[in-house]
């Protein structure tokens, strides 16, 4: 009977054990309301585990359940989704667009690129800011670098994202700060 309780116990902690993370994460939603775009801007909640992760992402509609001009942001805690933010100024994102009605399309590569973020399998980790996707006619999703100058690591992101994703889309490194596209794959 003693040694039943002593395997019960031990099996209560492995199903207790959970997976850390790499970095802290915040789950952030724009909610594109009439407010100012920064107001619209809110940090849901942040997790350090993958089942954290697995939580969140059951719990909130998938992108292509958003309505137009809302959207999701993973970025590591303490890092807001807007140009603005001093890890952002220099940098830029790589960015997929497509159509709205690639509703599976979309979801799918939303969930790959997150977990590809938070299961810290790009190279260059420390360059990478997060990742946002945006709702509109022609959805966005974008993987957001700290540093732009910083060429060769951040075309190696690139090609490792583009080599991970399940679907074959063009990628375009974009500059936040002028939005203009400075390379493709």
């Amino acid at each position: 009977m003693e040694n039943d309780k002593l395997i019960e116990s031990e099996n209560m902690e492995l199903l207790s054990f959970k997976h850390p993370l790499q970095n802290t994460w915040s789950f952030w939603m724009y909610t594109n309301t009439s407010k100012d775009w920064s107001e619209n801007l809110v940090e849901l909640t942040t997790f350090d585990t993958v089942e954290d992760y697995w939580s969140i992402y059951h719990h909130t509609k998938t992108p292509s359940e958003l309505p137009i001009g809302q959207g999701y942001a993973v970025f590591k805690k303490g890092i807001r989704p807007m140009w603005e933010d001093p890890a952002n100024e220099q940098g830029g994102r790589w960015l997929l667009t497509l159509d709205r009605k690639r509703a599976a399309d979309l979801d799918n590569i939303w969930l790959y690129v997150v977990l590809i973020l938070i299961g810290e399998n790009l190279p260059h980790e420390e360059e990478i800011c997060g990742v946002v996707v945006n709702i509109r006619a022609k959805c966005k999703v974008g993987v957001w670098m700290t540093n732009l100058k910083h060429e060769a690591a951040n075309l190696e992101i690139g090609r490792k994202l583009k080599e991970q994703l399940p679907t074959k889309l063009r990628l375009g490194l974009h500059s936040h700060n002028t939005n203009q596209n400075i390379h493709s794959l």
